[in-house]
């Protein structure tokens, strides 16, 4: 069990801190659109790449060095593509969650952004492949409980957070605040993608 709660701690603070993934949740979240779907893509393919590393693949990962710089500048130049979409979302504005004209977004398109933004993205395989999957062999004999530690953070996090979005509708049913989020978002997608350009 100590294995198993070690993995869930180490991986509920890695996915903590906002990210493209998390900023996309929050939103589908908020607007009340696919959130189980969503949630369910990002918490499943967490788990795929935590059961990879766990599994012993960071050590392919650490003998391929094209692998993380190919990670690296591409998910780079998704990242400012969806920030940049994010900016002039924020620059056009009035948005607000009680507008009824908006137009909803079709399960095909959130899935594929969601998908697109949890593989394109570098930190997660850095977090769970090689971050996860390294520190997982110092639990010889208890990999597999603290890698199912790790899913159940994944897990406990997108639920929160996606179906916990809806205690903050009256907040951003103000376009102000919509807008507010939208620049949020785009500073963070540019913020992340300059991180991976230069380090």
């Amino acid at each position: 069990m100590s294995a198993y709660f070690a993995g869930f701690a180490l991986g509920f603070s890695l996915i903590l801190a906002i990210g493209a993934q998390n900023a996309f949740v929050l939103r589908q979240g908020l607007r009340n659109e696919h959130v189980l779907a969503v949630v369910l893509a990002c918490a499943l393919s967490d788990a795929v790449l935590i059961a990879i590393g766990v599994s012993g693949f960071g050590a392919i990962a650490g003998a391929a060095p094209w692998l993380i710089p190919a990670f690296k500048y591409g998910g780079a130049a998704f990242l400012l593509g969806y920030g940049a979409l994010a900016f002039r979302s924020a620059i056009r504005g009035g948005a607000a969650l009680t507008a009824g004209d908006q137009p909803r977004q079709s399960l095909t398109a959130a899935l594929t952004t969601c998908l697109a933004l949890t593989w394109f993205n570098p930190h997660v395989y850095l977090d769970t492949v090689v971050l996860l999957g390294s520190i997982s062999t110092q639990y010889e004999g208890a990999r597999l409980a603290f890698g199912l530690g790790a899913i159940t953070a994944s897990f406990t996090f997108f639920v929160c957070l996606g179906f916990g979005a809806r205690l903050l509708r009256g907040f951003f049913a103000q376009p102000a605040a919509w807008r507010a989020l939208d620049l949020v978002v785009g500073a963070t997608m540019w913020a992340i993608a300059a991180s991976l350009i230069v380090n």
